[in-house]
C-alpha cells in the first residue's frame, strides 16, 4: 500500500518490541501503511504515528519510565473510547472534559507509552 499524501507533524516513537507495537495501534483504529523492519508507519483518524525499532542512546526506552508520549487529536474520541475501554487508565484517564478544554482520555500503550485522545470540548459541544 503506498503512503498517502498526508499535511501534518506526526510523532515517531521508539518501541522495544516494534512487532508487537503494531497490533495496540490497529486496535486504536490504525493500519500500517509503509515501512520496513526498522521503522513503521501507521495511519488512522486523518493522522499518522511513525513507529522505530528502539535501541541504545537517546532511543532507548526504559521500561518503568517512557518519558514519551502522543496526543491523537480528533473528534472522534468517543469512537475510540469504545474501542479500547479496557486500556483506558483509570481513575485519571477516563474519558471527560477537562479543565483545559479538551474533551479526553488516556491509554498506556506498549512500553508504557502514554497514549492521550482528545478534542476541544466546544468542538465537541457544537459536535452534539
Amino acid at each position: 500500500m503506498p503512503i498517502p499524501a498526508t499535511v501534518g507533524a506526526f510523532a515517531i516513537v521508539p518501541s522495544n518490541d516494534l512487532p508487537g507495537s503494531i497490533p495496540f495501534w490497529e486496535r486504536l483504529g490504525f493500519e500500517r501503511v509503509g515501512g520496513d523492519a526498522q521503522y513503521i508507519i501507521m495511519q488512522g483518524w486523518d493522522c499518522e504515528v511513525h513507529l522505530t525499532q528502539a535501541g541504545e542512546g537517546p532511543w532507548a526506552v526504559p521500561a518503568a519510565h517512557n518519558p514519551f508520549g502522543v496526543f491523537i487529536r480528533t473528534p472522534d474520541v468517543d469512537a475510540i473510547a469504545a474501542l479500547v475501554d479496557d486500556l483506558i487508565i483509570r481513575p485519571g484517564g477516563v474519558l471527560r472534559h477537562r479543565e483545559w478544554g479538551l474533551y479526553e482520555f488516556g491509554v498506556a500503550g506498549p512500553d508504557g507509552l502514554l497514549v492521550r485522545i482528545g478534542w476541544p470540548s466546544r468542538l465537541m459541544a457544537a459536535k452534539s
